[in-house]
């Protein structure tokens, strides 16, 4: 039997997790948060909170174990996504944006640059706001990765 359409969130400083109940809710798909501490989850049976050790890249190994081709992963960790993606999951950024397999080594080298910029000492910015507009772009893009996997042959 193939794997059921899930969604999983790395929930530890995830924004959208409202947006994304909503949305699974509509679909029907259930969702798995994880974090390495307690969060209040709403009582629902398609919604299902897992809390990992404190350990380094605990709740990331868990999204990952837990991936694959029929799975949405909700993150903002660039590794983490990067992984996700090689288990063939859509991933998305809570932005909206998606991770693809094309965009993710950018992503990587980015990331790498600005690590070196702070080690050096340099003041550097962190991510934008988060806004409106990326809160809506996430909504449309949730939908849009369930609805695609809805139409995927299992």
């Amino acid at each position: 039997m193939a794997d059921p359409i899930a969604i999983l969130i790395d929930a530890d400083a995830c924004p959208v997790k409202d947006e994304t109940y909503k949305v699974a809710l509509r679909h029907q798909v259930p969702v798995t948060l994880v974090s390495n501490s307690f969060l209040r989850v709403p009582p629902h049976p398609l919604i299902k909170h897992v809390t990992v050790s404190d350990g380094f890249d605990a709740a990331d190994d868990h999204v990952v174990d837990l991936a694959n081709a029929r799975s949405v992963v909700v993150t903002a960790d660039i590794l983490l996504a990067e992984r996700a993606l090689q288990k063939g999951a859509i991933v998305l950024g809570p932005n909206g944006k998606p991770f693809t397999e094309n965009s993710i080594g950018g992503a990587i080298a980015t990331r790498a640059i600005m690590a070196d910029l702070r080690a050096g000492g340099d003041q550097v910015g962190g991510a934008a706001p988060f806004s409106k507009a990326d809160r809506s772009r996430y909504l449309s893009a949730l939908d849009e990765a369930l609805n695609r996997l809805k139409r995927t042959p299992v």
